[in-house]
């Protein structure tokens, strides 16, 4: 499925930037990474804001929360019949 939270998957969702871009689950692991595709749950990031020390989001809780919270966000707008806490265990917000 197509990404509910970025319309523009040219760039990265973080800096902008449009060169060596790689797709990120907001929600990791098993189950939650096959969640995360078919709620499109997704969102572009370069190689630096997705896996790069220290600012990469699978180094930097800071940022992976706030990707956490923007996609709790953005289920709950999308499917408001659907219990976030249900489908992926938590709450971000």
């Amino acid at each position: 499925m197509k990404s509910i939270i970025q319309k523009d998957y040219d760039s990265c969702f973080l800096c902008g930037t449009h060169y060596w871009l790689e797709e990120h689950h907001i929600f990791g692991g098993n189950p939650n990474r096959k969640k995360s595709e078919k709620y499109g749950l997704k969102v572009k990031l370069c190689h630096f804001c997705h896996s790069e020390p220290p600012f990469g989001v699978h180094f930097n809780q800071e940022r992976m929360l706030k990707l956490h919270q923007i996609g709790q966000r953005a289920f709950e707008k999308k499917y408001p019949d659907k219990d976030f806490l249900k489908e992926f265990g938590r709450n971000y917000l």
